[in-house]
């Protein structure tokens, strides 16, 4: 899983002006492999569609990877014959590779693709962008498995497709609805920061790029789509399938070590309504009370299956102490990690410790309060040992939260959130395709001012603090940042297409 930096945090959302002359809001890019008979009437469709149907000036990229067909000649073909039209084409095969690398470098405000069968109704298409000009969403897909949705396919697919989904909520805690419609846009200002941290460039692109936008918190609007299933696909179902699967083990692992800096794509305070300053109430408090509340509840009931077990071979302060050392550790990680939103391993080792000790106050009560009950009663009923040990552990919770907070993830800059600074190195180039002829147009404009970090050295390196788009002079340009390759030299032979 990738771990490189990523150009800062997102600046906040904006609604795109209107008629800003000059560059595309909106730039489709169709990633096609050997496809000449269907790439002309795809292009032509949907220009005639944006042409009649979209307010906005608008750019159709073709990105071919690595076709051997005439497929580049088709597109240089349609290139040459619409304005609007870009041709692209890369001399790897892989999807993910090819929205990357177009994406990337794409000077429009709202990136899309499309797959070139145009199985997806049009008609989708602005209501899928819409959210994203008005600053409302970070990323938008089309859902075939809404309920409004009205798909025409077979049974074969729509099992794979129904399973693949089923997958994901179940293994990613995914919370979309279909994450393989080949119908998506995204704010550009999104994926500067996110695709650096996407290592797919195959099929399972679409999954990693949305699981990683959910877990950090970016807002997936849903758009129900009519869709109509192609008999002629090419696509290695078995093949592709299989692949997903591997990518659903690598992620969700990168997500449970907590090796991803998914804290990097979090978007700065002013586009929240949770963030507004509210007087006499800590901010962050109440979810994090929610949080606490939900992970504490959860130990309690581990803790209570411990205690049982240990008491069937120890007494009951040996079980008392060792179900709540157990639980003790488990409680740290989880509130660590979903209550203080604390990622990574960096000071966990420390905060284990600092959890411990509250352990040993908790130990505390609920000994106490277990030696107090024996010392009322010489034989209790187990009933009434558990009755009093949730009382003691009610009373350890409160206590604990307040630790929690105050000591072991304690709030450093005002805002609720431990303090996370996200450092850059700041390279000021112009953003270029790494082959091929299309070169992207000038940039929409400069971004809304935002006030300047100071710089800070580090190891005899002067570098600059600055979110996606802010120039080291504190002014804000275009953000779109050069993006070095994955693995450059990779053929990827068996791509299933």
């Amino acid at each position: 899983m990738r771990t490189d930096s990523s150009p800062g945090t997102l600046p906040a959302r904006e609604h795109l002006p209107a008629g800003n002359a000059g560059t595309p809001v909106l730039d489709v890019v169709i990633p096609v492999y050997n496809e000449e008979k269907d790439l002309g009437p795809c292009v032509l469709r949907l220009h005639d569609h944006l042409k009649r149907t979209f307010p906005y000036a608008y750019r159709i990229t073709i990105a071919d990877n690595a076709s051997t067909d005439t497929t580049p000649q088709v597109a240089k073909r349609l290139e040459a014959e619409i304005a609007e039209v870009k041709s692209f084409r890369l001399e790897q095969k892989g999807r993910g590779r090819a929205l990357r690398t177009v994406w990337s470098a794409s000077d429009a405000p709202i990136l899309a693709y499309m797959d070139v069968d145009l199985s997806t109704d049009l008609n989708a298409l602005l209501p899928l962008v819409a959210p994203l000009i008005s600053g409302h969403s970070d990323l938008a897909i089309g859902s075939r498995l809404a309920r409004s949705s009205r798909v025409v396919r077979g049974a074969k697919r729509e099992f794979i497709s129904r399973s693949y989904n089923l997958i994901l909520r179940g293994s990613l805690q995914a919370r979309f609805s279909d994450a393989q419609c080949g119908f998506k846009a995204i704010r550009r200002d999104v994926a500067q920061v996110l695709l650096p941290m996407v290592e797919d460039t195959g099929w399972f692109f679409d999954t990693e790029m949305l699981v990683l936008a959910e877990r950090a918190g970016l807002r997936i609007h849903e758009v129900p789509v009519d869709w109509v299933d192609d008999p002629n696909s090419t696509v290695h179902i078995v093949k592709t399938a299989t692949e997903d699967l591997k990518g659903v083990w690598r992620v969700g692992k990168a997500l449970a070590t907590g090796s991803l800096p998914l804290d990097r794509v979090a978007r700065p305070f002013g586009d929240d309504p949770r963030d507004r300053d509210i007087q006499d109430v800590p901010k962050g408090l109440a979810r994090q009370l929610v949080g606490f509340c939900v992970v504490g509840g959860l130990s309690t009931l581990f803790y209570l299956v411990l205690y049982s077990l240990f008491r069937e071979f120890s007494g009951s302060q040996i079980a008392n102490a060792l179900a709540l050392l157990v639980s003790a550790v488990a409680n740290t990680a989880a509130n660590r990690r979903l209550t203080f939103g604390v990622r990574g391993r960096g000071g966990a080792v420390r905060h284990q410790a600092q959890g411990l000790v509250v352990f040993g106050i908790g130990l505390a009560l609920t000994s106490g309060s277990l030696a107090a009950l024996n010392a009322a009663s010489s034989d209790p009923s187990h009933s009434t040992e558990l009755a009093v040990l949730i009382a003691a552990n009610l009373a350890a919770t409160v206590l604990r939260f307040l630790l929690f907070r105050a000591w072991v993830f304690p709030d450093r800059d005002g805002t609720g959130e431990p303090e996370s600074t996200v450092v850059a190195q700041h390279h000021p180039s112009s953003p270029t395709y790494p082959t091929g002829g299309y070169q992207p147009h000038q940039p929409h404009g400069p971004l809304p001012q935002r006030p300047a970090h100071p710089p800070y050295a580090q190891s005899g390196t002067t570098t600059t603090q600055f979110r996606a788009g802010e120039a080291a002079d504190g002014t804000w340009r275009d953000s779109t940042m050069r993006l070095q390759p994955v693995r450059p030299h990779d053929t990827e032979p068996g791509d299933p297409r």
